[in-house]
């Protein structure tokens, strides 16, 4: 007598989805390979540049400056005044440069993203991984600026550079994730133009990083405290000063971690309005 054998299809198998950290994780050999690739092209940028601001800006120039505490937001040089918010203004470009022309490119021209998105990794995960980059890139170019000012006697305390470099970090990053947010809604490359000349170049002039703000009159000093640079140079140049007043340290912080919050959110939802058809 023949005899049937049932045969029970198995269930379709699914793609197990990625939890957040494993997602960012398996991007860390990508980025390190670029920098592997890349790093050549940022040693003037990173590692030199910082090294000539402080001899151009805080020793050669600032030999010409008097120095009154006073007038210098309690700096005992123009050495001590400028380099601690020079430092915050070079993390904003470093932070706005990573994060226009880069992004088009993984969108746009070379289309790394498409690749990424073809595998279980999610949008969430290409932004944190790309902007964890970002922050490895100020991390080294702060870390360099604030080893250069050891031996020039700038700093009061132990803590006060710890904290300045974390504040600079931070200023970096909170202008990465709003710029990133807007290349992803960007169609071409011709707005990084503009971005630079009439966002990036006057704040950097006028955020405090080079003169105090008092300098430019009461209305003037008012409009530099509502950019969000001016709240990082301060709160680098408070904490490499031993200047600290916590209130006002406290809404420099708010200010800058509010503005990372949103960069975040307007990040996500530009590269996923982009991407996602």
């Amino acid at each position: 007598m023949a005899t049937t054998t049932k045969v029970t299809a198995s269930p379709p198998s699914t793609t197990r989805s990625l939890g957040f950290a494993d997602g960012v994780l398996r991007q860390v050999d990508y980025w390190a390979t670029v920098y592997r690739r890349t790093w050549r092209g940022t040693v003037i940028s990173s590692f030199v540049t910082p090294v000539f601001y402080v001899l151009a800006m805080g020793v050669l120039l600032g030999g010409f400056i008097e120095a009154d505490p006073a007038q210098l937001e309690g700096a005992t040089s123009y050495l001590a005044f400028v380099v601690p918010g020079l430092v915050a203004a070079h993390a904003m470009q470093t932070g706005v440069g990573e994060t226009t022309w880069p992004v088009m490119a993984m969108i746009k021209w070379q289309r790394i993203y498409d690749s990424m998105l073809a595998t279980p990794l999610q949008i969430s995960h290409l932004v944190a991984a790309h902007l964890g980059f970002v922050v490895f890139r100020l991390v080294t170019t702060c870390a360099v600026f604030m080893a250069t000012l050891v031996p020039f006697g700038v700093f009061e305390t132990w803590w006060g550079p710890i904290l300045a470099f974390c504040s600079q970090v931070l200023v970096g990053l909170a202008f990465a994730t709003v710029v990133y947010g807007l290349s992803t809604r960007m169609k071409s490359e011709d707005g990084f133009g503009v971005l630079f000349r009439l966002g990036v170049m006057p704040l950097f002039l006028f955020s405090g990083a080079f003169f105090p703000i008092a300098n430019l009159g009461e209305v003037g000093a008012w409009a530099a405290r509502l950019t969000p640079l001016w709240h990082g140079v301060n709160l680098s140049r408070m904490f490499c000063l031993d200047t600290v007043d916590w209130s006002v340290a406290a809404v420099n912080l708010a200010v800058l971690l509010a503005m990372t919050a949103f960069g975040w959110w307007w990040s996500v939802t530009g590269l996923a309005k982009r991407m996602v058809k």
